[in-house]
Protein backbone atom coordinates (compact mmCIF):
# COMPACT_ATOMS: atom_id res chain seq x y z
CA UNK A 1 0.00 0.00 0.00
CA UNK A 2 1.61 3.23 -1.24
CA UNK A 3 0.11 5.48 2.21
CA UNK A 4 1.99 2.79 4.45
CA UNK A 5 5.55 3.09 2.57
CA UNK A 6 5.40 7.21 2.50
CA UNK A 7 4.29 6.96 6.13
CA UNK A 8 6.82 4.50 7.40
CA UNK A 9 9.57 6.80 5.72
CA UNK A 10 8.44 9.98 6.95
CA UNK A 11 8.28 8.31 10.56
CA UNK A 12 11.83 7.11 10.12
CA UNK A 13 13.03 10.50 9.09
CA UNK A 14 11.35 12.29 12.13
CA UNK A 15 12.21 9.93 14.32
CA UNK A 16 16.26 10.69 13.15
CA UNK A 17 15.63 14.13 13.27
CA UNK A 18 14.36 13.77 16.91
CA UNK A 19 17.54 11.54 17.99
CA UNK A 20 19.77 14.25 16.12
CA UNK A 21 18.00 17.32 17.87
CA UNK A 22 18.18 15.48 21.28
CA UNK A 23 21.87 14.26 20.93
CA UNK A 24 22.91 17.72 19.71
CA UNK A 25 20.75 19.67 22.46
CA UNK A 26 22.47 18.06 25.18
CA UNK A 27 26.04 18.71 24.05
CA UNK A 28 25.63 21.77 23.41
CA UNK A 29 23.21 23.04 25.90
CA UNK A 30 20.57 24.04 23.23
CA UNK A 31 17.14 24.19 25.25
CA UNK A 32 15.95 25.61 21.29
CA UNK A 33 17.12 22.13 19.85
CA UNK A 34 15.61 20.31 23.05
CA UNK A 35 12.41 21.60 22.74
CA UNK A 36 12.29 21.15 18.87
CA UNK A 37 13.64 17.49 19.34
CA UNK A 38 10.57 16.70 22.12
CA UNK A 39 8.85 18.19 19.92
CA UNK A 40 9.47 15.95 17.17
CA UNK A 41 8.66 13.14 19.42
CA UNK A 42 5.21 13.90 19.79
CA UNK A 43 4.96 13.89 15.62
CA UNK A 44 6.65 10.33 15.21
CA UNK A 45 4.17 9.12 17.99
CA UNK A 46 1.07 10.05 15.57
CA UNK A 47 3.08 8.73 12.22
CA UNK A 48 3.86 5.29 14.80
CA UNK A 49 -0.04 5.55 14.95
CA UNK A 50 -0.59 5.99 10.93
CA UNK A 51 1.80 3.39 10.19
CA UNK A 52 0.39 0.82 12.80
CA UNK A 53 -3.60 1.10 11.31
CA UNK A 54 -2.41 0.69 7.78
CA UNK A 55 -0.38 -2.34 9.44
CA UNK A 56 -3.76 -4.07 10.77
CA UNK A 57 -6.15 -2.90 8.22
CA UNK A 58 -3.59 -4.74 5.65
CA UNK A 59 -3.23 -7.34 7.71
CA UNK A 60 -7.16 -8.36 8.94
CA UNK A 61 -8.33 -6.95 5.69
CA UNK A 62 -9.98 -10.69 4.63
CA UNK A 63 -10.77 -11.21 8.14
CA UNK A 64 -14.28 -12.18 9.26
CA UNK A 65 -13.67 -10.52 12.33
CA UNK A 66 -14.58 -6.75 11.31
CA UNK A 67 -18.23 -7.25 9.53
CA UNK A 68 -17.91 -3.08 8.22
CA UNK A 69 -14.34 -4.18 7.62
CA UNK A 70 -10.89 -2.43 8.72
CA UNK A 71 -11.67 1.59 7.79
CA UNK A 72 -12.50 2.21 11.22
CA UNK A 73 -8.80 0.95 12.21
CA UNK A 74 -7.87 3.73 10.30
CA UNK A 75 -10.37 6.42 11.96
CA UNK A 76 -9.41 5.32 15.26
CA UNK A 77 -6.12 6.04 14.64
CA UNK A 78 -7.16 9.72 12.51
CA UNK A 79 -9.27 10.20 15.50
CA UNK A 80 -6.26 9.76 18.46
CA UNK A 81 -3.81 11.54 15.97
CA UNK A 82 -6.04 14.45 15.90
CA UNK A 83 -6.09 14.41 19.74
CA UNK A 84 -2.17 14.39 19.60
CA UNK A 85 -3.02 17.59 16.86
CA UNK A 86 -5.19 19.63 19.33
CA UNK A 87 -2.50 18.85 22.56
CA UNK A 88 0.12 20.26 20.80
CA UNK A 89 -1.67 23.43 19.80
CA UNK A 90 -2.63 24.04 23.10
CA UNK A 91 0.95 23.71 24.10
CA UNK A 92 2.26 25.98 21.55
CA UNK A 93 -0.61 28.85 23.07
CA UNK A 94 0.41 28.29 26.46
CA UNK A 95 4.32 28.57 25.83
CA UNK A 96 3.71 31.52 23.87
CA UNK A 97 1.37 33.62 26.78
CA UNK A 98 3.72 32.47 28.84
CA UNK A 99 6.67 34.13 26.99
CA UNK A 100 4.35 37.37 26.63
CA UNK A 101 4.63 37.83 30.33
CA UNK A 102 8.54 36.27 30.98
CA UNK A 103 10.23 36.99 28.17
CA UNK A 104 12.96 34.94 27.17
CA UNK A 105 16.54 36.46 25.12
CA UNK A 106 16.01 34.87 22.15
CA UNK A 107 19.37 32.97 20.99
CA UNK A 108 19.31 34.11 17.35
CA UNK A 109 21.58 31.44 16.15
CA UNK A 110 20.36 28.86 17.77
CA UNK A 111 16.70 29.55 16.73
CA UNK A 112 17.53 29.48 12.92
CA UNK A 113 18.85 26.42 13.22
CA UNK A 114 15.88 24.54 14.85
CA UNK A 115 14.00 26.44 12.06
CA UNK A 116 15.82 25.44 9.42
CA UNK A 117 16.12 21.95 10.34
CA UNK A 118 12.41 22.08 10.98
CA UNK A 119 11.25 23.23 7.32
CA UNK A 120 14.41 21.07 5.55
CA UNK A 121 12.15 18.10 7.50
CA UNK A 122 8.97 19.44 6.59
CA UNK A 123 9.35 20.11 2.91
CA UNK A 124 10.88 16.72 2.18
CA UNK A 125 7.76 15.02 3.79
CA UNK A 126 5.55 16.51 2.52
CA UNK A 127 7.17 15.59 -0.84
CA UNK A 128 7.14 12.54 0.08
CA UNK A 129 3.33 12.41 1.03
CA UNK A 130 2.43 13.87 -1.71
CA UNK A 131 0.61 17.33 -2.38
CA UNK A 132 -2.04 16.19 -4.60
CA UNK A 133 -2.80 13.04 -2.87
CA UNK A 134 -3.45 14.79 0.01
CA UNK A 135 -5.31 17.60 -1.69
CA UNK A 136 -7.77 15.26 -3.02
CA UNK A 137 -8.12 13.67 0.01
CA UNK A 138 -8.71 17.19 1.92
CA UNK A 139 -11.73 17.75 -0.85
CA UNK A 140 -12.93 14.79 -1.45
CA UNK A 141 -12.67 15.33 -4.90
CA UNK A 142 -15.18 12.31 -6.94
CA UNK A 143 -13.00 11.74 -9.91
CA UNK A 144 -9.50 10.84 -7.96
CA UNK A 145 -10.78 9.28 -4.60
CA UNK A 146 -14.66 7.90 -3.02
CA UNK A 147 -13.56 8.09 0.62
CA UNK A 148 -11.43 10.60 2.62
CA UNK A 149 -8.49 8.69 4.62
CA UNK A 150 -8.46 10.57 7.55
CA UNK A 151 -5.41 8.48 8.91
CA UNK A 152 -3.49 9.64 6.32
CA UNK A 153 -5.11 13.25 6.53
CA UNK A 154 -4.07 13.22 10.16
CA UNK A 155 -0.29 12.27 9.62
CA UNK A 156 -0.21 15.49 6.87
CA UNK A 157 -1.92 17.90 9.23
CA UNK A 158 0.96 16.99 11.79
CA UNK A 159 3.52 18.01 9.43
CA UNK A 160 1.56 21.13 8.12
CA UNK A 161 1.40 22.36 11.29
CA UNK A 162 5.06 21.82 11.92
CA UNK A 163 5.38 23.65 8.59
CA UNK A 164 3.26 26.53 10.05
CA UNK A 165 5.35 26.62 13.47
CA UNK A 166 7.91 26.98 11.27
CA UNK A 167 7.32 29.68 9.23
CA UNK A 168 5.88 31.61 12.12
CA UNK A 169 8.68 31.06 13.78
CA UNK A 170 11.03 32.53 11.12
CA UNK A 171 9.29 35.36 10.29
CA UNK A 172 9.01 36.44 14.00
CA UNK A 173 12.76 36.04 14.23
CA UNK A 174 13.44 38.37 11.40
CA UNK A 175 11.23 40.66 13.07
CA UNK A 176 13.05 40.49 16.32
CA UNK A 177 16.59 40.42 15.23
CA UNK A 178 16.25 43.32 12.86
CA UNK A 179 13.31 45.40 14.50
CA UNK A 180 13.49 44.37 18.11
CA UNK A 181 9.80 43.17 17.91
CA UNK A 182 10.21 40.26 20.32
CA UNK A 183 6.56 40.28 21.53
CA UNK A 184 5.73 39.21 17.91
CA UNK A 185 6.62 36.06 18.30
CA UNK A 186 4.56 34.85 21.13
CA UNK A 187 1.72 36.57 19.26
CA UNK A 188 2.13 34.80 16.42
CA UNK A 189 2.27 31.39 18.10
CA UNK A 190 -0.67 32.06 19.81
CA UNK A 191 -2.58 32.37 16.62
CA UNK A 192 -0.47 29.44 14.81
CA UNK A 193 -1.76 27.65 17.62
CA UNK A 194 -5.33 28.23 17.02
CA UNK A 195 -4.90 27.24 13.70
CA UNK A 196 -3.97 24.17 14.78
CA UNK A 197 -6.35 23.39 17.16
CA UNK A 198 -9.02 24.44 14.23
CA UNK A 199 -7.69 21.88 12.00
CA UNK A 200 -7.71 19.33 14.90
CA UNK A 201 -11.32 19.96 15.47
CA UNK A 202 -12.35 19.42 12.09
CA UNK A 203 -10.37 16.26 12.45
CA UNK A 204 -11.97 15.09 15.19
CA UNK A 205 -15.79 16.04 13.92
CA UNK A 206 -15.10 13.73 10.29
CA UNK A 207 -13.37 10.89 12.51
CA UNK A 208 -16.52 10.64 14.94
CA UNK A 209 -18.84 10.81 12.40
CA UNK A 210 -16.75 7.24 10.24
CA UNK A 211 -16.54 6.08 13.81
CA UNK A 212 -20.12 6.74 15.18
CA UNK A 213 -22.12 5.88 11.33
CA UNK A 214 -23.36 8.97 11.96
CA UNK A 215 -25.84 9.70 9.17
CA UNK A 216 -25.12 13.73 8.22
CA UNK A 217 -27.71 13.43 5.75
CA UNK A 218 -30.79 12.77 9.05
CA UNK A 219 -32.32 16.31 9.21
CA UNK A 220 -34.50 14.71 11.64
CA UNK A 221 -35.22 16.75 14.86
CA UNK A 222 -35.36 13.57 16.92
Amino acid sequence: MEETKKILFVLILTILTMIAEIYFGFISNSMALLADGFHMGTHALAFGLAYIAYYFCNKYINSNKFKSGTDKIKELAGYTSSLFLGLSGILIIYESIERIFNPLKIDFTQAIIVIAIGLTINLISIIVMDFDHFHNHMHNHPHTHKKTDNNFKSAYLHILADLLTSICALFAIVFAKYFGWVLLDPIIGVLGGLIIIKWAIGLIKATTIKLLDIDTKDNSKN
